[in-house]
């Protein structure tokens, strides 16, 4: 970045952060895709077929390229879940590449099921 253009970047004195990393005013959190809380953190992305997937041949014989970019937005405890209870990559992409079958297996459905009630 040149000299001028870092002069011409104002940062707000609350934050110490550039104008344009500012958060969005006017955009309402998403609600989890899986516990359907919202949650001050707000949510992330889970690809429903990791990407780490994409480039190999079983994944690329059985979906297409739109198929393996869906995600869902999660919040980050169930984010958290997701990836403790099933930590093969492979594992998630074949056998819990939806959210019903996010929900059926059996700790991440107890575990949904628990922190729904939390709040």
């Amino acid at each position: 970045m040149s000299a001028s253009a870092k002069r011409s970047r104002k940062l707000d004195p609350n934050t110490n952060r550039s104008n344009a990393d500012a958060p969005k005013s006017n955009a309402r959190p998403k609600p989890c895709a899986l516990c359907g809380r919202v949650t001050r953190r707000g949510t992330t992305e889970h690809h429903l077929i990791p990407r780490r997937c994409h480039h190999n041949k079983w994944f690329k014989k059985r979906f297409t390229r739109a198929q393996m970019q869906e995600t869902i937005s999660v919040c980050h405890d169930c984010h958290g879940s997701i990836h403790r209870f099933v930590p093969r990559e492979k594992d998630l992409g074949r056998h819990h590449n939806t959210v019903e079958s996010l929900l059926a297996h059996e700790q991440i459905g107890r575990f949904v099921a628990w922190v729904r009630d939390r709040n």
